[in-house]
């Protein structure tokens, strides 16, 4: 984050510190505000400081934090980030485990956007979980490699189908390894519903490390996806072989344009803030009074926090075919890939860990037919939540104002029985 988005994220904070605003808010809170103030550096100076990381936002929250680096089968170096208690405990031993994997063009940030009482991976910490926060390669944290560069499009020649095979189990046997746990209670959101079942279709071994799943918006079938995203599906595969041949493999990174974009034009007291929020209802569903107005520059800061083309066009692909299938490289490299013409498809009957669904009625990208069609395809879903409100889009399952209510504590209530 720029100097511009520095400036903006004090006048949040402050307008969050105001006498109006603090009298909705715990006093430890409002001490978390009055911290992660203070911890932004050289404020006053000629340099106005470096973007706060996620790390360094849980530590202004008051929480412990940790930061681990993993080394997957084929080379890429994610980061972890781990919250092993909550912020009025102590360390100790044998807590439940909570691995959270977060959606696509997001990083482990957006477990946290949001007040302690209300962010998920708070509030696992404060009750009882050993937190740990991923993740996947590509994303603002997890951008190195033992061999190649970012500058490298070979660095950018993966999909979420890697992310699944290789990503999500080098990261579960470390935190395995790291806590002496058995297995672990896993949640993701959207893209980190759509790798896990990826992983259980091609490494089913991993259902015996995930005592319970919870899918957050999830992501298999996009038959009935709907928006702006859907229109642009057919012409995904053109745009990615252009991006290729420009040797362009990267996309949407973090980047000064999104933080000058966040601070100029999406603070709560900008007149343009209706038009970010506007936006991503655009893409992701209606639902106009969820996304916390405080914190939207910083979760546009953060986000999206870049991944590769051929993970977005996969999506893409997904829309056109109409199954849950692995990356269609054309007739000719899926001969090499997979030695078919067409991709395989994936099993899902292979996922045999306890799964919760948990769904919006007004999802764009995860629509309520789709998921009653994964639904059918599970062979041990234990839950199939639909959120008790009438607007709940994608977005609102990690950013929601309410999502505490709508969403979280029947997470920790289907936790609760395995």
């Amino acid at each position: 984050m720029g100097p511009r988005a520095t400036v903006t994220l004090l006048v949040t904070l402050l307008v969050t510190l105001s006498p109006a605003a603090a009298a909705g808010r715990s006093s430890r809170t409002q001490q978390a505000y009055a911290s992660l103030l203070r911890e932004i550096p050289h404020w006053g100076e000629d340099h106005w400081g470096v973007n706060l990381t996620t790390p360094e936002l849980i530590e202004a929250m008051g929480y412990p934090v940790e930061i681990h680096h993993v080394t997957t089968e084929d080379g890429y170096i994610l980061e972890l980030h781990r919250i092993p208690y909550g912020a009025e405990d102590q360390p100790s031993e044998g807590r439940p485990v909570a691995y959270l994997e977060h959606c696509l063009l997001c990083s482990s940030s957006d477990y946290i956007m949001n007040d302690p009482d209300k962010a998920l991976a708070y509030i696992l910490a404060d009750s009882g979980y050993d937190v740990w926060l991923s993740n996947m390669r590509g994303n603002t944290y997890s951008r190195n490699h033992i061999e190649l560069l970012p500058e490298d499009l070979a660095f950018w020649q993966f999909s979420w189908d890697e992310m699944g095979y290789y990503d999500v189990p080098a990261s579960i046997d470390y935190v395995l390894g790291q806590t002496g746990a058995q297995d672990l209670y896993y949640i993701g959101w959207s893209m980190g519903t759509t790798v896990f079942w990826a992983m259980m279709s091609e490494r089913p071994e991993y259902n015996q490390k995930v005592r319970a799943m919870a899918a957050m918006a999830p992501v298999a079938y996009t038959d009935q996806a709907q928006g702006p995203l859907i229109e642009l599906a057919p012409y995904s595969g053109d745009l990615d072989t252009v991006f290729s041949l420009l040797g362009v493999g990267e996309l949407l990174p973090g980047s000064d344009l999104m933080d000058y974009i966040a601070e100029n034009f999406c603070d709560m007291e900008a007149n343009t803030a209706e038009i970010c929020y506007n936006f991503l209802f655009l893409i992701c569903g209606p639902d106009s009074d969820e996304i916390p107005e405080e914190y939207l520059p910083l979760i546009l800061s953060h986000m999206p926090a870049g991944t590769s083309v051929h993970t977005v066009n996969h999506y893409a692909q997904l829309i056109l075919a109409g199954v849950f299938q692995k990356y269609d490289y054309g007739p000719i490299n899926n001969l090499i890939h997979y030695g078919q013409e067409t991709p395989p498809l994936y099993d899902l009957s292979h996922v045999s860990a306890p799964v919760g669904l948990f769904w919006g009625n007004t999802d764009w990208l995860a629509d309520p037919t789709d998921v009653a069609r994964l639904a059918a395809e599970l062979p041990n879903l234990a839950l199939n939540f639909q959120v008790n409100k009438t607007e709940f889009n994608h977005l609102d399952f990690g950013w929601g104002i309410d999502a505490d209510k709508y969403v979280y504590q029947y997470i920790l209530d289907f936790f609760s029985q395995y």
